[in-house]
């Protein structure tokens, strides 16, 4: 897709996936295989987690399993978290779970996803037989959101904040004011925690109309294989979400790590990592700099926990970096974006030193 025409809205029907991006390729697949041996700045899960007493807490509850599980107190916990009333929260496998979950149980006319970004809600809302819109974000205008480009007649809009894998985080008031009568406004806030201060969330907020705000606690806490997240909504829609879960949908081990990640310790816990995590960026930020006589450009200013760069031969240089140890998220499977463009999750200083110089390497030698 060329990111530099006007941003525009364009139709998607369930089975045109043949002729656009893999929208089921996600960053796991370049460290699977032969790529478990590399170091990974693919998966935007924070390195090092989950912590040893977050491991401990979910270990202590393995002696519940012979019970079905039972929400009730994680449901509240987070509830509590946001201050709101438990009729709108649900907890879900995952937010994957929650965009599979709205594309089944809503009845939507004209759903349209804001891109680029994460590529599930829209391969969702297709697995269910939507026809999808696409609103495309331009590169030279930083990939920000532009409320305009929406459709008016849009009853279901999807967009990321801060979005994977630009990392622009929009202001609050820009994406509110997607808000409209009759439409349903899912904003997918899975890294604002890796965001100090939560800044610009949505979260908690009841005085937008049709707001639908997911949450994953996979990423801060290095719980992707546990699959456990939230969606935060009107009680009517949450109840329409609910009635399409199956029963039981979310396991006692991962119940028990979302009131434990709510709890004040753990929020605690993760402000001093987005603090971290913003120090961590811009210092590799400042490194792919040095190398912006190649032709690389970053998409700047990042506000998630992850960095989205445009490089010539991307894929080449992508090749030969997994020859050095790195595995780097592709970014052609995203629309929008093109074969030139590499998404790097945040690391330690240590990790992106290293990085950064197989990087130079790989540039310079790739044809």
């Amino acid at each position: 897709m060329d990111t530099h025409t006007p941003t525009h809205t364009e139709a998607r029907g369930p089975h045109a996936e043949h002729t656009g991006p893999d929208l089921r390729h996600h960053g796991d697949a370049e460290v699977r295989d032969d790529g478990s041996a590399l170091v990974d700045l693919a998966v935007n899960v924070r390195a090092d987690t989950p912590p040893a007493w977050l491991r401990e807490h979910v270990a202590g509850s393995l002696g519940s399993l012979a019970a079905y599980p039972d929400g009730r107190a994680a449901r509240a916990a987070v509830a509590a978290r946001h201050g709101l009333p438990v009729e709108r929260v649900l907890l879900t496998a995952g937010a994957a779970e929650a965009f599979v979950l709205l594309a089944r149980a809503l009845k939507v006319r004209r759903p349209v996803v804001v891109h680029p970004q994460f590529t599930e809600p829209e391969a969702a809302l297709r697995d269910a037989g939507h026809t999808v819109g696409r609103v495309l974000l331009r590169e030279a205008d930083g990939f920000r959101l532009d409320p305009a480009a929406v459709p008016e007649d849009a009853d279901l809009v999807v967009v990321g904040n801060p979005t994977n894998p630009t990392s622009v985080l929009h202001p609050a008031h820009t994406v509110a004011g997607l808000a409209r009568p009759g439409r349903t406004l899912v904003v997918d806030e899975a890294f604002m925690d890796a965001v100090p201060g939560e800044r610009e969330a949505l979260a908690g907020r009841t005085d937008v109309p049709g707001l639908v705000v997911l949450r994953s606690l996979t990423k801060t806490w290095g719980l992707a294989g546990l699959r456990i997240g939230y969606v935060l909504a009107a009680p009517d829609t949450i109840a329409d979400l609910e009635r399409a879960q199956p029963l039981w949908p979310v396991s006692t081990p991962a119940l028990a790590a979302a009131e434990a990640c709510v709890a004040p310790r753990a929020l605690a816990e993760a402000a001093h990592a987005a603090h971290r995590i913003a120090a961590d960026r811009a210092h590799l930020v400042a490194g792919l700099a040095d190398l912006a006589g190649s032709g690389l450009r970053v998409v700047a200013p990042a506000g998630g926990p992850f960095v989205l760069l445009r490089l010539p031969r991307a894929t080449a240089v992508r090749h030969r970096l997994r020859d050095l140890g790195y595995a780097v998220r592709r970014g052609d499977t995203f629309p929008g974006l093109g074969e030139e463009w590499l998404r790097l999750a945040v690391r330690d200083r240590a990790t992106t030193d290293g990085f950064l110089g197989a990087l130079g390497r790989a540039v310079a030698e790739s044809p």
